[in-house]
């Protein structure tokens, strides 16, 4: 009686959900009719049906259906329990209950399940195990893998656990990390050595977040792995290593680069997931259509220096990988210094700095020089020889692209100047300055509009005067976050004559930013205001990557 009434409910909460997509257009009424005719003629379950047919994945189904039932999906790595989790169930209750634990915080336990609404064994395991137990949802063949797996060594379709070496075990989760930060679309994964434990750590559109907690004795296998993937030295841990790997997630190519660097509490290790499908357009930079304009006539430029600043962090790079994509490369001989390539460009001669080697920017873009080349880009102007044999190249008839660390475009004048750049060499070579930021995109599935809050309008005041704020509610399209994916906010400044005068002159910063607002420029600021009424992203998100120092 009790598993009917189950059924029953799960019955009733996936055919809500299937009828949920058909209105969202995920699939559609024959596609729904035809999942409930077959559900009705051979007994099978509605979710496994619209998954074998096709009709959504088995990722997606499953964070919907989490969120119907209020829980988390349980992730891969989660679903490799440790032995001292396993011990929690004998083998008669795992199989009677169809769980697995896979997380333990002191006296609460969180349990795979493939069916979130059977309540009454989720009461009966409270009262049988005498503890705080809550869900987490995984699917049905996943739940009967782990159970044949580690519950029952002699099943014919169990393979055998894998033996508590760490090393196997570490080979397992690293798998696990790169293939869910690729699904989660993370572009780093941090593993933190703690006094206790080890943090792992996404970073999603621009966000760090916690993932998982690891114990500390699969710390060291954990990174030695790791360093032989990157072809690291493994037996070195005193000092910071760089690595690169190549592999396919997703039927993907990722090309991987990893950091590690020594702490107090041992080494860490900073993972970059890269893949060309992170090249942006220039219609997805998010560039205004006069600012988009003005980007394209100054990275047509016959000759000079156009310069992308921001902080770290903030796409540079990839502004640049932008206007190099939309140059002509067939019929013009392009050059890169990197630190490091990210990505590779058809038609463009791209070199990495060895410092080690004697490669530094500054050595490498001297010999490029002699190589003939019509456009150069420098990954970064670090120092005062760089700058000027970058503005030398400007000189003589090439067109320079570069990034610099200022807050705004005007700071990059000073910031030339400070590292020993006479202005008369500026003005005369620079033709541009565009200033950047990434902010998260309000999700488009959930957006709604908004009042400014209380606390942010007291700070703003008049700036924030008429705009019409938004935000995401969150949804399963975000994972509740509200936000997905990330955009550009720009100031961008064309040197025009007037402004060669006042560089001359040596013109404090503020007469170049009335210049610049004369002239018809938009600060940072200005243009997330716009993104923020146009319903973009939020006034909080634009507030968050600027500060105070730019409004």
């Amino acid at each position: 009686m009790r598993y009917a009434q189950a059924m029953s409910l799960r019955t009733q909460k996936l055919q809500s959900l299937a009828e949920e997509l058909v209105q969202e257009g995920i699939i559609n009424t024959t596609q729904l009719s035809q999942a409930l005719e077959q559900q009705k003629s051979q007994g099978e379950d509605l979710g496994d049906i619209l998954i074998r047919k096709g009709f959504l994945s088995e990722a997606e189904f499953n964070q919907r259906l989490a969120k119907k039932a209020g829980i988390p999906v349980a992730s891969s790595i989660e679903l490799t329990p440790s032995d001292q989790l396993l011990k929690i169930l004998e083998a008669s209750q795992a199989s009677r209950w169809q769980i697995v634990p896979i997380f333990e915080h002191g006296n609460k336990l969180t349990v795979a399940t493939s069916d979130p609404f059977d309540f009454s064994v989720l009461d009966e395991i409270r009262s049988e195990l005498g503890r705080e137990v809550n869900y987490a949802l995984a699917s049905r063949h996943e739940i009967r893998k782990l159970i044949e797996t580690y519950y029952m060594p002699n099943s014919k379709s169990a393979k055998a656990p894998e033996p508590d070496t760490g090393v196997l075990s570490a080979v397992t989760l690293v798998d696990s990390l790169l293939e869910q930060a690729f699904e989660e679309r993370a572009s780093d994964i941090h593993i933190e050595p703690m006094r206790e434990a080890v943090q792992i750590r996404f970073r999603i559109d621009g966000i760090l977040e916690h993932r998982k907690t690891i114990p500390l004795s699969l710390h060291q296998s954990v990174l030695s792995r790791i360093k032989i993937l990157g072809g690291m030295d493994v037996a070195e841990h005193r000092v910071p290593q760089d690595g690169r790997m190549r592999r396919k997630i997703g039927g993907k190519d990722l090309d991987i680069r990893i950091a590690s660097y020594p702490t107090i509490l041992g080494e860490s290790a900073a993972i970059r997931l890269l893949s060309k499908e992170n090249l942006v357009t220039l219609e997805d930079m998010g560039l205004s259509q006069k600012d988009r304009n003005t980007f394209e006539q100054l990275i047509k430029k016959p000759h000079g220096i156009f310069l992308v600043t921001g902080p770290t962090g903030s796409g540079k790079t990839t502004s640049l990988y932008t206007a190099l994509h939309n140059l002509d490369r067939t019929s013009n001989h392009v050059l890169t210094v990197e630190d490091p390539v990210e990505n590779e460009i058809e038609f463009t001669s791209q070199t990495q700095v060895n410092i080690k080697a004697g490669l530094n920017f500054a050595s490498v873009l001297r010999s490029m020089l002699r190589e003939d080349p019509d456009i150069i880009m420098v990954g970064e102007i670090r120092d005062e020889e760089t700058a000027e044999i970058s503005c030398r190249a400007a000189m003589t008839g090439h067109l320079v692209l570069s990034t610099l660390h200022t807050n705004t475009a005007i700071g990059a004048i000073s910031r030339l100047v400070d590292l020993g750049l006479q202005p008369y060499l500026i003005s005369s070579t620079l033709v541009g300055v565009m200033a950047q930021r990434l902010v998260r995109k309000i999700c488009p599935a959930c957006r709604v509009q908004c009042p400014v809050p209380p606390d942010l309008l007291s700070q703003l005041g008049n700036k924030a005067a008429g705009v019409k704020n938004h935000k995401g509610k969150g949804c399963s399209v975000c994972r509740d976050k509200g936000y997905k994916g990330r955009t550009g906010i720009y100031e961008i400044i064309p040197i025009d004559d007037e402004f060669r005068v006042l560089i001359n002159t040596k013109a404090p910063e503020v007469r170049l930013r009335e210049r610049a607002a004369v002239a018809g420029s938009k600060t940072i600021f200005e243009d997330g205001l716009d993104k923020v009424s146009n319903g973009i992203t939020s006034l909080e998100e634009v507030y968050r990557v600027c500060g105070e120092t730019i409004l």
